[in-house]
């Protein structure tokens, strides 16, 4: 893998920690930055990465019906689902605001969901007003209408289900496979950087292979490594006991993922901001 040689962080509660996060560089622009500014020196290992749907047939009936006003609402619970769709609406000749009729409501789940349907010209009537979770948007769930809920290949069901449960007529497709990093170049979404302005370079960082993670985690030069999902979760797991390595871990899901793997979380971000993940990591190094 090619690495690109960063520069340690500056002073600060982080002061000299290497941090490991198992994001893509795409989308670890302002994460990075942050760590960076609380003294880190975070290194990358990226473990999992997203392909697009084999059965691109469903998606394309569920996009064209989706235009055509037959769905009241939109839920959207990941950024890479809303790069799915603005590809989608790119095939048509369309923005994203054209391909989502204004009769429809979108929900979202997560800032950087929000932030990019926002940039997208949409508007976002329903987010979780607590945790950014699916159980977060069920609990602001008014129930009725008719959805629109395309998601990942392995998302859990607890999404859909609270749909239909509270009385709605869900229809799920999938948009993306999540696959082992690297995906395969031809299949492989093409997503912008998810957290940074487009004029913002991309900061330096170091690329690790699994092996060479693993022999920095048995070593103890890794302080914490942060989990993004539960499928990274299950990757985590596979690179070997972590010993000193703190587990931090991005959500309840992921969190709970590490415990039925037998792996201590030190920390739970409370949001999945970089703000939230370096106050998770301060936690997790500095406990009470």
């Amino acid at each position: 893998m090619t690495t690109t040689p960063s520069t340690p962080g500056q002073d600060g509660p982080l002061q000299g920690a290497r941090v490991l996060v198992t994001r893509s560089p795409e989308r670890s622009t302002a994460l990075l930055q942050a760590l960076r500014g609380a003294g880190a020196d975070p290194v990358l290992l990226p473990l999992i990465d997203f392909e697009r749907a084999p059965d691109q047939h469903a998606l394309d009936v569920a996009c064209d019906a989706l235009a055509a006003g037959a769905f009241s609402w939109l839920v959207v619970s990941s950024a890479t689902t809303v790069h799915v769709l603005v590809e989608k609406a790119a095939e048509r000749g369309l923005d994203l605001a054209q391909l989502v009729p204004p009769a429809t409501k979108v929900g979202a789940i997560g800032p950087a969901t929000r932030r990019i349907l926002e940039a997208q010209g949409l508007r976002v009537e329903l987010v979780p007003s607590g945790e950014q979770s699916a159980a977060g948007f069920l609990e602001v769930w008014r129930g009725g209408g008719r959805v629109l809920l395309p998601q990942a290949d392995i998302a859990a069901p607890r999404l859909s289900d609270g749909l239909a449960a509270a009385g709605s007529d869900v229809s799920v497709v999938t948009a993306y496979r999540t696959v082992e990093f690297p995906a395969a170049a031809e299949r492989r979404l093409a997503v912008q950087p998810e957290d940074a302005g487009a004029s913002q370079a991309p900061p330096s960082y170091t690329l690790l292979t699994p092996e060479t993670a693993a022999a920095e985690i048995t070593g103890g030069r890794i302080a914490a490594v942060l989990a993004a999902s539960p499928s990274a979760v299950r990757r985590i797991a596979a690179l070997s006991p972590l010993g000193t390595c703190r587990l931090v871990a991005i959500g309840r899901s992921t969190a709970d993922q590490a415990g039925a793997l037998g792996l201590p979380v030190a920390a739970v971000a409370e949001e999945p901001t970089p703000e939230g993940l370096v106050a998770a990591v301060v936690k997790a190094l500095n406990p009470p």
